[in-house]
């Protein structure tokens, strides 16, 4: 019987604790790398703070609340193109393409009101900027208030926020821990399978009983 000169294969170390690694622990690593990167995050991110400026479409003697309703709307469509952010730089004393980027308009369906949201990392100028887009809009809105029959008035002014409206690091680190337990249990779905073939495995040994009559036939 021939032997094998270079003995039997040994597996490594370091593949004999990757195979005695428990299936869970691509999950939990998953889990505390996401936790740590998204606490990180939104410790060291600028912080966003938001205000909320409100205007209202009044009807006049010739108008009705449908007609206020209908116009609420369309002025909540042109509040930040240029015509009105040109004007609103003036006040808020930031560029037009500032205004544009930080500033949203949003428009009930049941209620004649505008709501203008502005977002910076400085909360007055949140608020400067929104009153500021109100402004003019009401100003643009009232230069044809003679062909509208409807005034646009000031409803609330914007309030300066006093905390951010950005997440806090405790949510964006729940945020990575999920997204980080979602990337594990994929890795666990898509690692190979163990099988009783493990590659180095020492040969088996034949029985004494097979040994003895392999030794008779010869």
């Amino acid at each position: 019987m021939t032997e094998n000169p270079s003995g039997p294969r040994r597996t490594s170390p370091a593949h004999t604790r990757a195979g005695s690694l428990p299936a869970w622990s691509l999950l939990a690593a998953g889990v505390v790398a996401g936790g740590l990167l998204g606490g990180t995050y939104g410790l060291v991110r600028t912080p966003t703070y938001t205000a909320t400026s409100y205007v209202v479409a009044v009807p006049t003697q010739k108008s009705d609340s449908a007609t206020a309703l209908g116009f609420a709307q369309a002025y909540g469509r042109v509040a930040t193109q240029l015509a009105v952010l040109g004007d609103a730089q003036v006040w808020a004393g930031v560029p037009v393409q500032t205004l544009k980027s930080s500033v949203q308009a949003e428009t009930s369906p049941d209620a004649p009101m505008v709501a203008i949201t502005a977002t910076s990392s400085r909360p007055e100028l949140a608020a400067d900027m929104a009153d500021a887009v109100s402004r003019a809009l009401t100003r643009h809105a009232n230069d044809s208030k003679a062909d509208t029959d409807v005034e646009l008035r000031q409803f609330a002014r914007a309030v300066k926020p006093t905390e951010p409206s950005s997440a806090s690091a405790g949510v964006t680190g729940l945020v990575g821990a999920s997204a980080g337990g979602l990337l594990g249990g994929l890795a666990l779905l898509v690692r190979p399978r163990r099988t009783a073939d493990i590659p180095g495995r020492p040969a088996s040994v034949p029985s004494p009983a097979t040994a003895a009559d392999v030794h008779g036939q010869l």
